[in-house]
C-alpha cells in the first residue's frame, strides 16, 4: 500500500480541497455535518488520502481494489464515491446520516448533539 505523508504540502492541499469539497456537499444537497468533529476529520482526511491515493474521493470507510475490467483504475464496495449513491437514495433520507457519518440532516443533528 503507498504511504502519504500527512505533513507534505501535497497532502495539506488535497485536505484543503477536499473540505471546500464537502462543505459544498452540504450545502447543495441541504446537509450539515455531524456534531462529532472527529468523525468529521477522520472521513474528511481519509476522502482526501483517497483522492491522492486513488484519483477519486472513496468513502474511506470501504475497501478500495484494483479494478479488474480497467485496468490502472480502482473501485470501491458498491461503487462508493462521496458523496455515494446509497447515502444520496437511502441512508440519509431513512437513517438522517450517511454511513461514514460526516453528512447528516439538521434533525439528525439537533436529535443527536
Amino acid at each position: 500500500m503507498q504511504q502519504l505523508d500527512m505533513n507534505s504540502e501535497e497532502f495539506k492541499t488535497e485536505l484543503e480541497k477536499t473540505q471546500k469539497f464537502t462543505d459544498k456537499v452540504c450545502e447543495s444537497q441541504g446537509w450539515v455535518y455531524n456534531s462529532n468533529e472527529d468523525v468529521n476529520e477522520g472521513v474528511t482526511m481519509g476522502l482526501a488520502r483517497h483522492k491522492l491515493l486513488f484519483g477519486k474521493r472513496f468513502c474511506p470507510c470501504f475497501m478500495v481494489e484494483p479494478d479488474e475490467s480497467k485496468p490502472g483504475k480502482f473501485k470501491s464496495t458498491d461503487d462508493r464515491i462521496c458523496p455515494c449513491k446509497p447515502a444520496i437514495e437511502n441512508e440519509i433520507p431513512e437513517n438522517g446520516v450517511c454511513h461514514c457519518q460526516i453528512f447528516c440532516t439538521p434533525e439528525y443533528r439537533a436529535e443527536h448533539n
